[in-house]
């Protein structure tokens, strides 16, 4: 289940840095991918064994330099909205400012784990400033610098220890976990409503804990799965500002509890940063994906030339992951949306994929030896031995050699086609490492 930290608090305080502060721990696992401008205010954290999501609102919200009153409100009401824990962010060397005091006057009232974290404690000198702010009536707080790291891990024990319990409803696991993701209107829940609709009394509605995501369960002309929606999508209404926001945080809970995800793209807008944005996560979560180009169905112009154009204009923007299905379909008409389904079936069986060591060697070591990687500084690299990794979450192969350190990114990419070529991994993401003998 996805946990999530969110970060609020007026501009300048430093909310940015302790976000980086937070998820660069796991910098080895999350690659910075390029490709989108928000990419640095979604981030993943692990501490004490507990994996978490951490979501800096101030850099997502329209305007946020303006310091004035809405913006900030609307971070902490979707932060409420969204998050298991709230990390309110103030200054310590500038004390309480009236913004600081409205923040805590509706954090007060939410119900959620607020931790106040008083920042830019660079020298230890403002311990005794720190009392000042527990007149926000929101409990101890601790004080970090988010610059140079003190106080972080104090901080982030009790972020762990505020965490809420998973609840105890959990999903079959032998199941696979399909979650059907897309900007506002680009025909998600068409998508759901023509899956769902011909039989109602299939939808076996198991909520994990109320904020959650919901499993739909799915099974009649021969398929057997869970639809993951998360919760908060059914909350129709309240969310009529920042839209663009709310969908992408949503979508966050729901691709974290999946296993293959289906992006719908809307042809009649063709792709959009947003589409990208949803498609980093998925990738940094390194889960199935599935793209369905939805609204098929009213488009004038459907020649072969169209659709290579529009496939082809897809993987540039998603590169260097281009290895994936793109169906072309219409939620609405109910075209190619068993075919979405097949597909991404195909594709939960392709990241379970497993390769036998011998077989593995046997044609890495001949693509190796056709193709050595290029001598760095004198140096040649031998790599000696491969192997896939059992029951990891995403296909991961390990490759063993002399000089792990100077194989570079195009000889990564080199041998990632090279076993794309010989075996099934359609859709899924791969992961190599590379370690010494």
């Amino acid at each position: 289940m996805g946990r999530l930290i969110a970060i609020v608090g007026r501009p300048n305080v430093g909310k940015s840095t302790l976000f980086n502060r937070l998820t660069q721990t796991r910098a080895a696992i999350v690659d910075d991918t390029s490709g989108t401008t928000r990419d640095r205010q979604y981030g993943k954290t692990e501490w004490g064994g507990m994996e978490m999501s951490v979501v800096d609102t101030g850099g997502w919200v329209v305007n946020s330099e303006d310091i004035f009153e809405g913006e900030i409100n609307k971070q902490v009401h979707i932060a409420i909205e969204e998050a298991d824990v709230i990390l309110f962010v103030v200054d310590i060397k500038n004390g309480i400012t009236d913004l600081d005091d409205h923040v805590a006057r509706i954090l007060r009232t939410s119900g959620k784990p607020v931790i106040v974290v008083t920042n830019k404690d660079d020298n230890n000198e403002s311990m005794y400033a720190e009392a000042e702010f527990y007149s926000l009536g929101l409990g101890q707080p601790y004080s970090i610098s988010a610059l140079n790291g003190t106080g972080t891990g104090d901080l982030m024990d009790r972020v762990v220890e505020l965490m809420p319990d998973e609840g105890d409803v959990q999903p079959d696991e032998t199941l696979p976990r399909f979650a059907i993701v897309g900007r506002p209107n680009a025909g998600k829940s068409s998508l759901v409503n023509s899956l769902m609709e011909q039989d109602r009394n299939i939808v076996t509605d198991i909520a994990g804990t109320t904020r959650d995501s919901i499993y739909s369960r799915y099974n009649k002309f021969g398929f057997d799965f869970y639809l993951v929606d998360t919760a908060g999508i059914r909350k129709r209404g309240k969310v009529n500002e920042d839209i663009e926001y709310y969908s992408v945080l949503r979508s966050i809970r729901a691709i974290e509890n999946s296993d293959v995800c289906v992006l719908i793209i809307d042809a009649t807008r063709g792709i959009e940063s947003q589409d990208v944005n949803i498609f980093s996560i998925i990738q940094k979560n390194r889960k199935g994906l599935v793209v369905l180009v939805n609204k098929w169905d009213l488009v004038e112009n459907k020649s072969q030339e169209a659709i290579k154009h529009m496939e082809q204009t897809i993987r540039e923007r998603f590169a260097p992951f281009t290895d994936f299905p793109i169906i072309f379909g219409s939620a609405l008409t109910k075209q190619r949306i068993y075919k979405v389904l097949e597909t991404a079936i195909e594709v939960y069986n392709n990241r379970r994929r497993t390769i036998p060591t011998s077989q593995l060697n046997n044609v890495m070591q001949a693509a190796i030896t056709a193709f050595p990687p290029p001598a760095v500084k004198g140096k040649y690299v031998k790599i000696k031995y491969v192997t896939m990794l059992k029951n990891a979450f995403t296909p991961t192969f390990l490759f063993f050699c002399n000089l792990p350190q100077w194989i570079r990114d195009p000889y990564k990419r080199y041998l990632e086609n090279k076993i794309r070529e010989n075996w099934d991994f359609h859709g899924t993401i791969i992961n190599l490492f590379f370690r010494e003998k």
